[in-house]
């Protein structure tokens, strides 16, 4: 194992002050390994918390600030992070309007969040409302999870009800806007590559050079099945036929269409994904509102690609492009 770490028991701390080093806008807690806004909290304004395993960089740290998260708990790699973590973060974004909890729909997230929120509830008296994002379209059940993963949307989410929560809307709209992009929102990612988990100093799984994993989760999850490496072209249709399948997509304002790389994937095969994508949406009359493309959601060093599809309206492109400015996001500011 070939990776850039002192000690693998000392990962995610040693990446928190990194992080630190280089944000100084941002406001790192690190007993609890929370990351805050520099301004959290922030009063008459709701506070958005979610969280995670580490390993899925800039997800969710990285898109703590202004427009998106007010605070962001780092687990151990691919671990959920405790309770009292979730509850530290509730508690410091808690400006007098309410909490949302953003949880991505794995069995030890879920439990956490919902112990945290019972915690500050009980010591303050705090309204937190959960949404949890369960849009991957590969498998209803998986070894993390009972019912769908929560993979991309997850990313569009924060960046849309971040900025609802900016515009100073209340915890019932914010979380309204939050329940919408999850519904309305469908994945399927790909693997080239397994990933290497440093404390396991190897392979999360065996991939043969010339085969592919359709439908792999954001933990090196199997997904679907495996088949022959293919061409691009192709693997876009493995990809966005399943998403166009589940949910109703062509009509109405169009997509926010999200090419996102899972870390080991340079940016010249994600826009020639992207282009590929836009091909099948092109031939399946989807309209594309607006596009991301990049790696906001990884799984450490894995090769491959995740498409996530959003149906928009007015107001979530307007939501959309709102200024955010975070480590991993940012526009209009």
């Amino acid at each position: 194992m070939k990776k850039l770490i002192n000690d693998p028991a000392d990962v995610v701390a040693d990446a928190l002050r990194g992080m630190a080093a280089a944000h100084p806008e941002l406001r790192i807690d690190h007993e609890n390994r929370v990351v805050f806004r520099g301004d959290a909290p922030r009063q008459g304004k709701v506070g958005l918390v979610s969280g995670g395993g580490s390993g899925h960089e800039p997800m969710h740290g990285g898109f703590v600030g202004m427009g998106m998260l007010d605070a962001a708990c780092a687990g151990e790699v691919f671990t959920s992070p405790v309770p009292d973590q979730m509850a530290a973060a509730t508690t410091g974004v808690d400006g007098g309007a309410g909490v949302l909890h953003i949880v991505k729909n794995y069995t030890g997230d879920v439990m956490n969040f919902e112990m945290a929120a019972e915690l500050v509830a009980a010591e303050s008296g705090t309204e937190v409302v959960a949404v949890v994002t369960d849009d991957d379209v590969a498998v209803q059940d998986s070894l993390y999870t009972a019912g769908r993963r929560g993979v991309g949307v997850t990313v569009l989410l924060e960046k849309l009800a971040g900025a609802a929560a900016e515009q100073g809307r209340p915890l019932a709209e914010v979380a309204e806007v939050a329940r919408t992009v999850n519904a309305q929102g469908r994945s399927m990612g790909m693997a080239l590559t397994s990933c290497t988990v440093p404390a396991a100093g190897k392979p999360t799984f065996d991939l043969p050079e010339d085969e592919m994993e359709i439908g792999v989760g954001i933990h090196g999850e199997p997904g679907r099945r495996r088949v022959k490496v293919a061409p691009a072209r192709e693997i876009a249709e493995m990809l966005v036929e399943p998403v166009l399948s589940d949910l109703e997509f062509s009509g109405g304002d169009g997509v926010i269409a999200f090419v996102n790389g899972l870390g080991g994937t340079p940016l010249i095969e994600l826009y020639l994904m992207y282009a590929e994508v836009t091909r099948v949406l092109e031939k399946s009359g989807v309209t594309v509102a607006r596009s991301l493309v990049g790696s906001y959601m990884t799984s450490l060093d894995m090769a491959g690609c995740s498409v996530t599809l959003l149906k928009v309206d007015d107001d979530l492109v307007r939501l959309w492009d709102a200024p955010v400015r975070t480590p991993g996001l940012r526009w209009g500011v």
